[in-house]
C-alpha cells in the first residue's frame, strides 16, 4: 500500500472528549474514526488489525472443534421473555410498523439454544460447539474508554452443549488453553481470573486479564504462579469476589499482589439454564429426556484490539505487536532535493517495494513527496508497525538499508539483498 494513497491522513491531536489512551492513539494514527460515544468506524488501517485478530481467533477457535455460523442481530422478544431476561437494562429495544417487539443482540445465549434443539436430538449428536463473530450492541452509560467499552462492539462467542458435566468441564478448559494461545498471539500476557458468574452463571465464570495501569478493573493474584498460568495451578480473582480475610495465596502461600487490568476474555459454564428454559432436550443411553449442559465462551474483538493499544505504546505512538500489525514492514525513502540523487532513491525504494511484496511481505510505502524526514519518522512512530526501513543518500553509497524495529532504539545497516529475510 502506497501511503499517498491511503484514504486515512493522521493528525497532530485526538478529539478533546477522549480520554482513554487506546481511542487517542487509535484516532490520531488514523486506525479508527469516532461516530458518537462508544461507536467507532474501522479505517482501513484498523480494518487490517481486526481481520488479523480475527483470522488468530477463528485458528484457535477451529484447532478446539469449534464450527462458524453468523447469528440475527436482530431478536424476537419471546425468546428473551422465556429465561425472563427481557428486562436486562443494557438491552437496545425497538418495535417494527405492526408494534411487535425486538431488541439488538448483546448476548445470544436466547438465540444458539432454540437452533441447537432443533438439529440435536439424541446423546449421539453431542457434544457440539458453535461460534461466531458478530457485532453487538449494548447501552452502555459509561461508554468512555474507547475500545475498551463500547455500545457497539466486534465479539467472538463460543457456545458448548454436552451430554454430562464431566463433558463440558474437559472441554472448557480446552478453551482456557485455546484463549491463552489466542493472547500470547496477540503480543499479550493474560491472567486466568475468578470472577462473579453475573447474568450467565451462579458460579465463577473465569476471566483472562491483563495487568495495565489504565485498567478498569482490580485483581488480587499470586506473581509465583504466573509461569505456571497454563491454564492451572495458580491464584487471581477479581476484586469483586476476592475475600479479604485471606492474606496469603491459597496455591503457594506466597505473597498476593493488587493491580489494575484490562479483561480481554470471559468464560462460563452455563449448566441447563437456558437449555431448560428454551427446552433444549436430547435423548440420553437410558431413554430419558435431558437438557443439554451448556458452556459460554467470549472474546471481545475490537475491545481486543484497544487493550493492545492500551498496554503497547509509547509517547511517540502504538507500537504493535508483530502479528496483527496492519503491515509488515513500513518503508521510507529520505529524500535530500537533490533530483538526480533522490530519483536514485526513489527507483531503489520502488524496487525494494516491489521485491517485499513478491516474496509475500506486506509493506505500507510511504511515497508522500511532500512529507519531512522528521514527519516521516513521526507518523511512522504513530502509526506503529513492527519494523521501519529507511532508504536515503547515506544509505544507497553503502548499498543497504537502515532498519529499526519499532520497539526498539537500535538503528543498523542491512545489506539489500537481506532485506526480504530479515527476522524480527
Amino acid at each position: 500500500m502506497k501511503q499517498s494513497q491511503l484514504f486515512t491522513k493522521t493528525t497532530r491531536e485526538a478529539p478533546k472528549e477522549e480520554k482513554s489512551v487506546n481511542a487517542q492513539l487509535l484516532i490520531k494514527a488514523g486506525f479508527i474514526d469516532k461516530l458518537m460515544a462508544g461507536v467507532y468506524s474501522f479505517l482501513p488501517l484498523g480494518f487490517r488489525v481486526l481481520k488479523k485478530i480475527e483470522s488468530i481467533i477463528r485458528e484457535e477457535m477451529n484447532n478446539i472443534s469449534g464450527q462458524e455460523i453468523l447469528l440475527p442481530t436482530l431478536h424476537p422478544k419471546k425468546n428473551w421473555e422465556v429465561t425472563h431476561r427481557w428486562g436486562y437494562k443494557e438491552m437496545f429495544k425497538l418495535k417494527n410498523r405492526l408494534g411487535k417487539d425486538f431488541s439488538l443482540g448483546w448476548t445470544h445465549e436466547e438465540i444458539i439454544t432454540p437452533l441447537v434443539k432443533s438439529f440435536v436430538k439424541s446423546y449421539k449428536d453431542l457434544p457440539v460447539y458453535i461460534y461466531q463473530i458478530q457485532d453487538k450492541f449494548r447501552d452502555e452509560l459509561r461508554a468512555k474508554s474507547g475500545l475498551l467499552r463500547g455500545v457497539e462492539f466486534l465479539m467472538k462467542d463460543l457456545y458448548s452443549f454436552h451430554r454430562d458435566e464431566k463433558d463440558l468441564d474437559e472441554y472448557y478448559e480446552k478453551v482456557k488453553k485455546a484463549y491463552l494461545n489466542v493472547f500470547e498471539r496477540c503480543g499479550l500476557k493474560a491472567i486466568i481470573t475468578e470472577a462473579s458468574g453475573g447474568d450467565f452463571s451462579k458460579d465463577f465464570s473465569h476471566e483472562f486479564q491483563v495487568l495495565a495501569k489504565t485498567g478498569e478493573d482490580t485483581i488480587i493474584f499470586c506473581p509465583n504462579g504466573l509461569a505456571l498460568n497454563q491454564p492451572k495451578g495458580h491464584f487471581s480473582q477479581n476484586e469483586e469476589v476476592f475475600d479479604k480475610k485471606i492474606k496469603k495465596c491459597p496455591v503457594c502461600s506466597g505473597n498476593l499482589q493488587k493491580e489494575k487490568s484490562i479483561e480481554v476474555g470471559n468464560i462460563f459454564t452455563l449448566g441447563t439454564k437456558y437449555s431448560k428454559a428454551l427446552d433444549a432436550l436430547f435423548t440420553a443411553k437410558n431413554g430419558k429426556k435431558e437438557p443439554a449442559i451448556m458452556g459460554c465462551y467470549g472474546l471481545g474483538i475490537s475491545r481486543l484490539m484497544g487493550a493492545i493499544v492500551e498496554v503497547s505504546n509509547d509517547k511517540k505512538g502504538i507500537i504493535w505487536p508483530k502479528n496483527i500489525s496492519p503491515f509488515d514492514y513500513h518503508l521510507l525513502p529520505i529524500l535530500s532535493g537533490n533530483k538526480e540523487l533522490d530519483k536514485t532513491v526513489l527507483e531503489k525504494a520502488e524496487k525494494i517495494y516491489t521485491d517485499l511484496q513478491n516474496k509475500g511481505i506486506t509493506v505500507l510505502y510511504d511515497d508522500r513527496s511532500q512529507k519531512s524526514a522528521g514527519e516521516k519518522f513521526a507518523d511512522a512512530d504513530l502509526i506503529g508497525i513492527p519494523v521501519r526501513l529507511v532508504v536515503s543518500q547515506k544509505t544507497m553509497e553503502n548499498n543497504c538499508v537502515e532498519v529499526k524495529e519499532r520497539n526498539k532504539d537500535k538503528v543498523e545497516l542491512l545489506g539489500l539483498e537481506k532485506i526480504a529475510d530479515y527476522n524480527f
